[in-house]
């Protein structure tokens, strides 16, 4: 498995219209990508411009995969205006 963790920090004002555009955009990765098997969404409710993702994908390809399927594009840019910092950390399961 290929774990993906993200943070944003959202610009004040921007939870109304941030949140559907992830909402759909998780639903839809999983809806629509074999390599997607998990697709978390998280907020703190005193931290509203905090919201934290985990996302399982069967490997690194899947998820290069998801970077470049239209509705991630499409959320991508819809979204940027919403965000002030984003940070995307990527871990790969250690084989012992």
């Amino acid at each position: 498995m290929f774990a993906v963790v993200v943070e944003f920090t959202l610009k004040h004002g921007s939870w109304d219209d941030f949140m559907p555009l992830m909402y759909e955009n998780a639903a839809t990765s999983l809806r629509e990508e074999p390599g997607c098997h998990q697709f978390d969404v998280a907020t703190n409710p005193e931290k509203p411009q905090e919201v934290f993702l985990y996302e399982l994908y069967t490997d690194a390809l899947a998820f290069e995969t998801h970077k470049n399927m239209p509705h991630f594009m499409s959320f991508d840019a819809l979204s940027a205006g919403y965000v002030a910092d984003k940070k995307v950390m990527t871990f790969a399961k250690v084989v012992q």
